[in-house]
């Protein structure tokens, strides 16, 4: 590789993911104590996300070193790749909580849907990029490569991460310029749709949005969770109850805290202006990820940033929204700060190939 492509390394991008990974990393240490840690094995919770970050460091460096355009023709490897992942996690896939989610890969549980994620980014990037979206044929199509993943991740079951796909899907054809009329005709479809989409969801996905529509209805049972994190939110103040002084977090009133309620953990502890420092992190990176897309030498590059800034905002929308009740409980990370190795490795990978496209960008773009 040319020395000259590391001028253009987007070095801001990557110091406010450090930030973010090394704010999570101590928040995490202080929700889940090395001396009790949740995590199997001698090595805590803590020390594990050390650890995949230094491994997603690595991957990222590697792929943003190789040249993102040679993705564009791997792109329908990529669908199938993604689609095989998902029907390996429903046939041998490990079940835990009730949900099979999992591959057990012996040193490492991963989460196939991660990567999926990604996988779908690059393959509708290469369809998009290759077509008119302006067709409605296309843009139906699209949506189908949507839906099949989508309907697998609902089957392991997954709500959450389904619908994170048709959030991609919907960011990402628009962009690639699906007309305003062609989107009005689906959402009317998706609306007329609604009540039959609704009666066939799970049964606990019935329960969330029950108990995210009256918290009071089992507040020792099914919503003492969400009912916890509101507390360790409110209670924090401006400036927070001071690092691992949470009563909330360091009682273990807050369940899962590490993971999909690590961000109550950082209010209670750190307070309002914690948690704006945070946003601001977040902000800063997805707005640089955007800057990218603008910048990117051809259509695939501008569409999987935009693909990778919109996996990023969903989550972070979707993962803080259940926190402070403004959306039904689901098991979205915070990007970058919740506690799970598939989650941020496959992060770091994305932004490994959005580094390879702000480095192949037109000189004429520098600034």
């Amino acid at each position: 590789m040319h020395r000259s492509l590391w001028r253009d390394f987007d070095w801001l991008l990557l110091i406010f993911t450090l930030v973010i990974i090394g704010l999570g990393v101590v928040m995490i240490h202080s929700a889940d104590p090395w001396s009790n840690s949740a995590c199997p094995g001698t090595i805590p919770c803590a020390g594990r996300q050390l650890l995949y970050a230094l491994v997603g460091l690595a991957i990222l460096f590697v792929v943003a070193a190789m040249d993102y355009r040679f993705l564009r023709s791997l792109g329908w490897l990529a669908y199938a790749g993604a689609v095989g992942l998902l029907v390996a996690v429903l046939s041998i896939g490990t079940v835990s909580g009730g949900s099979q989610r999992w591959l057990d890969l012996g040193f490492l549980p991963a989460q196939p849907s991660e990567i999926v994620k990604l996988l779908l980014v690059i393959a509708l990037a290469k369809y998009m990029a290759d077509i008119d979206m302006r067709r409605l044929r296309h843009v139906v199509i699209s949506l189908i490569l949507t839906v099949v993943p989508m309907a697998l991740i609902y089957q392991q079951p997954d709500l959450g991460t389904a619908l994170s796909l048709i959030f991609i899907w919907l960011v990402m054809a628009f962009v690639a310029g699906m007309r305003v009329f062609h989107l009005s005709m689906l959402g009317l479809t998706a609306g007329l749709a609604l009540p039959l989409a609704l009666a066939s969801l799970e049964g606990y996905m019935r329960d969330r949005i029950a108990l995210f529509l009256d918290p009071a209805r089992d507040p020792l049972g099914s919503s003492f969770s969400v009912t916890q994190a509101l507390i360790a939110v409110g209670s924090g103040g401006w400036l927070g109850r001071g690092y691992t002084s949470g009563t909330q977090s360091q009682l273990r009133f807050l369940r899962v805290r590490h993971t999909d309620f690590i961000f109550s953990v950082l209010a209670e502890e750190l307070g309002f202006v914690g948690a704006l420092i945070l946003f601001a992190l977040l902000a800063s990176l997805i707005l640089r990820i955007v800057r990218t897309a603008h910048l990117a030498r051809d259509d695939f590059g501008r569409l999987v940033a935009v693909g990778i800034a919109t996996v990023v905002l969903f989550q972070a929308f979707i993962n803080i929204g259940v926190n402070i009740n403004l959306l039904p409980a689901t098991g979205m990370p915070l990007p970058f700060f919740s506690y799970g190795g598939s989650s941020l490795m496959t992060l770091l990978m994305a932004l490994g190939l959005v580094q390879s496209i702000v480095m192949r960008r037109p000189r004429a773009f520098e600034f």
